[in-house]
């Protein structure tokens, strides 16, 4: 069995599902992009998209139950690796911003383009969500 989880306020998506909780407590995101849940792109800088992306990924997993320590793997598509090189003491700031220190297992590939021709960065998880969350023991 599973479910489509789709945040609350977020535009509906074509083609696809932001989230799907299989069992009960695996949750698969989709590809998130650095648009907003209205799919709109507020910047076009590769910090500001990656941020929004790992925003969008946090919220899909929200939406289901967990928390941003439930996900336990990230794939990155990246159009441009000498950007993210030459910005790494941003992305990680970035990251700490909207992760904690929390690390998932990650991936890195870098691709020539992605289907939003303004999308600089794609990140999809995979997250196991606890039952355990609201357990006041």
């Amino acid at each position: 069995m599973h479910k489509v989880i789709q945040p609350d306020g977020w535009k509906d998506p074509k083609g696809y599902s932001n989230g799907i909780l299989a069992d009960g407590a695996r949750l698969y995101i989709g590809g998130q992009i650095g648009w907003t849940r209205d799919q709109v792109f507020e910047t076009t800088d590769f910090i500001g998209q990656m941020e929004q992306a790992l925003r969008n990924i946090v919220d899909v997993v929200e939406a289901a139950g967990g928390k941003a320590t439930d996900i336990v793997r990230l794939t990155w598509y990246v159009v441009d690796k000498k950007e993210y090189v030459a910005r790494q003491k941003e992305v990680g700031a970035a990251y700490r911003k909207v992760m904690g220190k929390h690390y998932p297992a990650m991936t890195m590939v870098v691709v020539s383009a992605l289907l939003e021709d303004a999308a600089l960065i794609e990140i999809e998880a995979t997250a196991a969500i606890s039952p355990f969350h609201n357990d006041p023991a």
